[in-house]
């Protein structure tokens, strides 16, 4: 588990490099782009939840124009409990979704979201799809095996790291790298830095690296790019 009794330290640098990755992964532009949103909910992750809830809501209104955004809420918690959502088109249905989330005790379950990201792809093509979690308590093989399955159907794997556990850390950044995806830490002390990499995330699925140019003069998240993409 993560050491969250530590000061916090800035992440900025991985945020940095996280951006400037996502607006090098290849893209497709759809109609409607749907993004898994997969998220730890066993207990150390309660005294974060809520603000992570307020932030995930703010991706719908930084894609609104650039595309079509869906999103499905996939969790797990306590003994053996996985669960996903209906699939949500507005902030508002999201977050009636995730504040109904409690988090409970619990081993990590990260296989079962990734199955059922390979199941959705095989039913109707994902865009992206993103994990936010702080521990891993499962096979490593394994959820790379998984992650590459997820690179060879172009669905990549964008894992978001709470806190600063260095195998945790090693095991994530393989995942991403096997799915053609990216990895960033991030610490909710500064919500601004989770903020940043939603919202980029977001904007990739919508309308990939071209739209994530072509907005680089609106405020909020979007403006944070534009240092981001200068040198691209």
């Amino acid at each position: 588990m993560t050491d969250k009794s530590k000061p916090a330290i800035s992440n900025r640098p991985g945020v940095d490099k996280f951006l400037q990755k996502v607006a090098r992964t290849p893209t497709r532009r759809d109609a409607l782009s749907r993004l898994l949103f997969g998220m730890d909910a066993t207990a150390s992750r309660e005294p974060t939840w809520d603000r992570a809830c307020h932030l995930q809501g703010q991706m719908f209104e930084t894609t609104a124009s650039v595309g079509n955004l869906s999103v499905q809420l996939c969790y797990y918690r306590g003994f053996n409990e996985f669960k996903a959502s209906a699939w949500c088109q507005s902030a508002t249905s999201l977050l009636q979704e995730m504040s109904a989330v409690k988090c409970l005790g619990g081993y990590t379950q990260i296989n079962k979201i990734l199955d059922h990201a390979v199941g959705e792809h095989k039913r109707n093509r994902l865009r992206a799809v993103v994990f936010v979690g702080d521990a891993l308590e499962e096979d490593a093989d394994r959820l790379c095996h998984i992650a590459g399955q997820l690179g060879v159907l172009q669905v990549p794997l964008f894992m978001f790291h709470e806190g600063r556990d260095q195998r945790v850390q090693s095991v994530f950044q393989q995942m991403a790298d096997l799915s053609g995806g990216a990895y960033a830490p991030f610490d909710l002390t500064s919500a601004t830095e989770l903020n940043d990499l939603l919202s980029a995330v977001a904007i990739f699925a919508t309308g990939g690296k071209s739209a994530l140019r072509a907005l680089t003069s609106s405020a909020g998240p979007v403006g944070i790019l534009t240092h981001q993409l200068r040198d691209l």
